[in-house]
C-alpha cells in the first residue's frame, strides 16, 4: 500500500524547522532588541516582553518539532508536516503585513515561512519513499 507524504523528508524538514526556531527562539529570549531593530519597528518594554514570549512559544513549538522527527510514528509526521504547512504559510503572510512596513529582513523572514511551506507542500503529495522501492 502507497502512503502519500514522503515521511522520511518531512523528518528531516521538521528538523530543519526545529533547528532555525530554536536559534530563532533564542535571539527572541535573551536579545529581542536585535529582532525589534531587523523589523525596523521602535524599542518598547511591552514590545520586547512580548517578542520574548513568542520566543518561548517558538522554542516549546522547536521541541515538539524535534520529538515528532525523531520518534513520532509516520501518521503523526504527516498531521504535524500538515499542521507546520498551514503555520510556515501563514507566518510568511502574516509577516509581510507588519505594521512597520516591509525590508530586506521583513521578505527575507517571510520567505523562510513560504521556503519552509513549499517543502512541506512538495513532500506531503509525494509517495513514501520507503514503501515506493
Amino acid at each position: 500500500m502507497h502512503k502519500r507524504g514522503d515521511v522520511q523528508r518531512l523528518k528531516g524538514v521538521l528538523r530543519l524547522g526545529a533547528l532555525v526556531f530554536g536559534v530563532s527562539a533564542a535571539v527572541l529570549i535573551a536579545l529581542p532588541g536585535i529582532f525589534v531593530d531587523l523589523l525596523g519597528s521602535e524599542t518598547s518594554s511591552s514590545i520586547s516582553w512580548s517578542l520574548q514570549l513568542s520566543g518561548v512559544t517558538v522554542l516549546t513549538l522547536a521541541g515538539l518539532m524535534f520529538v515528532v522527527a525523531g520518534s513520532g510514528a509516520d501518521k503523526t509526521v504527516l498531521w504535524a508536516s500538515r499542521v507546520m504547512l498551514v503555520g510556515a504559510f501563514s507566518l510568511g503572510v502574516v509577516t509581510l503585513f507588519i505594521p512597520t512596513g516591509v525590508n530586506l529582513f521583513v521578505i527575507f523572514y517571510a520567505l523562510i515561512g513560504f521556503a519552509f511551506a513549499a517543502a512541506y507542500g512538495v513532500f506531503l503529495t509525494r509517495k513514501n519513499s520507503e514503501e515506493s522501492n
